[in-house]
């Protein structure tokens, strides 16, 4: 009995041990704020590894913009399967660089625009926005003319590291033109500093360092559903507001082309899109089964939404650039 008692053991540890040798980690790179206990990443994580027979590990590298900055530093060297939480306003240079995998997917979403692009898989989408506190700041502003004449306190986020920092740089230049040098004039004595990525940006507003930051439309539906607080709304501009869409693509030189495609594919899946609205607070790229809570229902943009087509983004930010760092020099 002794003898088959240790043939069942060794035999047990074994097997564990092919099986955990077989098993396949999977890394995905992804801004900061994806991969915190209160965001999207260990949901996704657990969900997916129920079925997969892998290990999925998400790395953190900065905000959106910082995190193409890596991919390109590290060119096919990197130790990425998948990018998660670039966006459509730095999808043609993410493309130009050509380390990711095209033709990685076919699927119909659920986006306000047309999506044609087989490389880079839409996981949410959102509308850039200034969010108060309504108690601080009575008179909240109801367009960029209104806020650039106010003594309202902003912290922004950087363009050259951040998606929302690069995304008010386009709205900016969009909506003004030739005239955005003269709002971004007037707006650079309410900007109280520019951080690197999000995160930083909506922990200072928080703590009181602002009135108000660039975030998002939905952004308020974070403290509506989790916190029960009503005291954050988003100024709701006549200009318009830019609409971003984040994507997830996967790396040219993985050696894990099928798992990677079977995350891309579960990352539009009902379970993963049914995560991410109330744990990344932006709308779904695919409407889920499950009705989204009300407060998402009051925080949508007006109907004149900006969308600025991936190909025409190079030029513009250029141009915008220029203008802005001129203007916050003074």
């Amino acid at each position: 009995m002794k003898i088959i008692s240790t043939f069942i053991i060794t035999f047990f540890f074994l097997i564990t041990s092919l099986l955990a040798e077989d098993k396949q980690t999977l890394t995905v790179y992804t801004y900061d704020s994806f991969n915190t206990e209160w965001g999207p990443g260990p949901q996704i994580e657990k969900a997916f590894e129920e079925n997969c027979n892998c290990d999925l590990k998400f790395v953190s590298a900065g905000d959106g913009a910082a995190l193409l900055a890596k991919i390109r530093i590290e060119g096919e060297k990197t130790k990425a399967d998948v990018v998660l939480g670039l966006d459509s306003n730095v999808l043609q240079e993410a493309r130009e660089t050509k380390l990711f995998l095209p033709k990685s997917f076919y699927t119909e979403l659920d986006l306000p625009t047309q999506w044609e692009d087989d490389t880079f898989l839409p996981f949410d989408w959102g509308f850039f926005a200034f969010v108060f506190d309504k108690n601080k700041t009575k008179n909240i502003p109801k367009s960029f003319e209104e806020l650039a004449n106010s003594d309202i306190r902003l912290v922004i986020q950087d363009p050259r590291s951040s998606t929302p920092g690069l995304g008010l740089l386009l709205w900016v230049q969009k909506v003004f033109g030739e005239d955005s040098k003269s709002i971004w004039e007037k707006l650079s004595d309410n900007i109280v500093t520019v951080t690197p990525g999000w995160s930083e940006a909506y922990g200072l507003f928080l703590e009181g360092e602002a009135d108000g930051v660039l975030s998002y439309t939905t952004s308020p539906v974070y403290h509506i559903v989790a916190e029960k607080d009503f005291s954050k709304e988003a100024a709701i501009f006549k200009e318009g507001h830019l609409m971003q869409i984040e994507v997830a693509a996967i790396t040219a030189s993985t050696e894990k082309k099928e798992l990677a495609k079977s995350f891309m594919a579960f990352l539009i899946s009902d379970k993963a899109q049914s995560i991410i609205p109330t744990t990344n607070w932006m709308y779904p790229a695919k409407k889920p089964k499950s009705p989204l809570p009300d407060a998402f229902n009051h925080q949508i943009a007006q109907d004149n939404a900006i969308y600025i087509q991936p190909d025409s983004v190079s030029e513009l930010t250029s141009i915008a650039l220029k203008i802005w760092k001129q203007a916050l020099r003074k």
